[in-house]
């Protein structure tokens, strides 16, 4: 019987435990009215569908959940060819990166395939991924051409 692969939860505090975060949400796909900013609590929060790659490759196609990613500190959103008032958009997420500005805080860029992306200023990296679902099969493994 296969081990069940635990829910993730994981926190970052710097740009290399962001690339831990990013590599966990390669593909995950949302859409645009998931993806919140409260100027009061300072959070910007995004519900995607993540493809599990933690389970990839065990005789199934591959598994999508539902998890939240969550960064705080944050002082300013600026979206590029993301259309905000299409609430219904589905986005491709391809990476988190980080550019430091004044310490501890910089830019944290989460960039969409097609060329959108959100820059999202922050005081600090404080950034929390959770799995918020049980798991289902997909049929459709994503790739990208070498």
């Amino acid at each position: 019987m296969a081990k069940a692969v635990p829910a993730l939860r994981l926190l970052a505090q710097d740009a290399a435990d962001l690339a831990v975060i990013s590599a966990a949400l390669q593909d995950a796909v949302a859409k645009i009215g998931d993806i919140r900013w409260d100027t009061h609590a300072r959070t910007l929060t995004l519900v995607c569908n993540r493809f599990r790659w933690e389970a990839a490759g065990r005789g199934n196609k591959g598994e999508r959940l539902r998890s939240a990613l969550q960064l705080g500190d944050v002082s300013g959103v600026q979206a590029r060819n993301l259309r905000r008032d299409a609430k219904g958009a589905v986005v491709e997420l391809l990476a988190i990166g980080f550019e430091p500005g004044e310490a501890p805080g910089g830019t944290v860029t989460l960039t969409f395939a097609g060329g959108g992306d959100l820059r999202v200023a922050v005081d600090c990296v404080d950034v929390a991924l959770a799995d918020v679902s049980e798991a289902w099969t997909t049929p459709r493994r994503p790739g990208h051409p070498d």
